[in-house]
């Protein structure tokens, strides 16, 4: 069951992530800190020179403000594919542990310092172990043929 955002901000055990659900916030707020600082660098051009300012607003400004939202998607990119993953990860916990047999775990994330079952060790009789397969017996290979054998002469 999945908490409120209030409730996931707020919950100290953090077994539920929000990075996923402000991420698109973030991405926003990035997108106008980029483009107030590029309309502050270009009136600060302009206000030193003319010539400036019209090469800041029509090749600096735009470069920068291109190069930073590249940079700011693909660190908010990174951080939500390793959120993901961890997502994942403990999705596929929890069904290992439902076809398995275990008890499930609360909470979305394993807590560091909870303890964890293990799986219980593969069984085997004593007779299955202590008997090899049987050799096909077309894969046996034939007895070597000695001839001119000194032992057999004897």
């Amino acid at each position: 069951m999945q908490k409120g955002f209030f409730g996931s901000l707020f919950d100290i055990s953090f077994s539920s992530l929000i990075t996923t659900r402000v991420i698109k916030v973030l991405y926003v707020l990035a997108l106008i800190a980029i483009a107030l600082f590029s309309l502050f660098f270009i009136v600060a051009a302009f206000h030193s020179s003319s010539g400036a300012g019209f090469f800041t607003l029509i090749i600096l400004a735009p470069l920068g403000a291109l190069l930073y939202t590249v940079y700011t998607r693909v660190i908010l990119e990174f951080i939500i594919v390793v959120f993901r993953i961890a997502e994942y990860n403990g999705e596929l916990v929890a069904l290992t542990r439902q076809q398995m047999g275990l008890p499930a775990q609360t909470g979305s994330l394993a807590i560091a310092g909870t303890p964890t079952t293990t799986p219980p060790p593969a069984t085997t009789t004593p007779q299955a172990a202590a008997t090899p397969p049987p050799i096909p017996p077309e894969s046996t290979p034939p007895p070597p043929e000695t001839a001119g054998d000194d032992e057999s002469a004897s």
